[in-house]
């Protein structure tokens, strides 16, 4: 409940122009898949990737008091996690899922089909060994914050950018 507290103060802070320090080796808020970034504005998600095809409902969660919505973008392999402070209100991203036929890149230049080395090679620098070992796949940063990129036949299947546990 911490963490996921830590971040939405974190996003709130983002709306109100604060920058915070990271404990996920700065992936959380450095880097990014295509374009879309944590803390990036519902707008502007939509100034690149256009309307999504389905609209999630917004949900009031206990744990951290913000409305969550999920964005679909099923032809494309992309879904968006919005959090906002009140219903109906400015929303910000809160986590990026992407699978294939996704072709967005990571910073790194890792996306869907990349194999195992290249995600090892380009993320040696902040692999979680603990996180990776213990919930599979590979964990660069932590599963607080950062990257998971789960893998099929050696090839990278998913990429997940975001909090993936509180």
């Amino acid at each position: 409940m911490v963490k996921i507290f830590s971040i939405f103060v974190v996003l709130v802070g983002l709306m109100n122009g604060v920058s915070f320090a990271n404990d996920d080796g700065g992936l959380l808020w450095d880097d990014s898949i295509g374009n879309i970034s944590i803390g990036m504005p519902e707008i502007e998600v939509e100034k690149v990737l256009g309307s999504p095809s389905k609209r999630g409902k917004e949900k009031l969660w206990g744990a951290d008091g913000a409305y969550h919505q999920t964005m679909e973008y099923k032809d494309s392999g992309i879904s968006v996690g919005m959090v906002s402070e009140k219903k109906k209100g400015k929303k910000l991203v809160e986590s990026l899922r992407v699978k294939s036929p996704c072709r967005l890149a990571t910073k790194r230049g890792i996306l869907i089909g990349s194999t195992r080395e290249e995600v090892s090679a380009a993320y040696k620098d902040v692999w979680n060994k603990e996180d990776s070992e213990r919930f599979g796949g590979f964990v660069a940063g932590s599963i607080y914050g950062g990257l998971i990129f789960n893998f099929t036949d050696g090839r990278v299947n998913e990429i997940f950018l975001g909090a993936a546990a509180e």
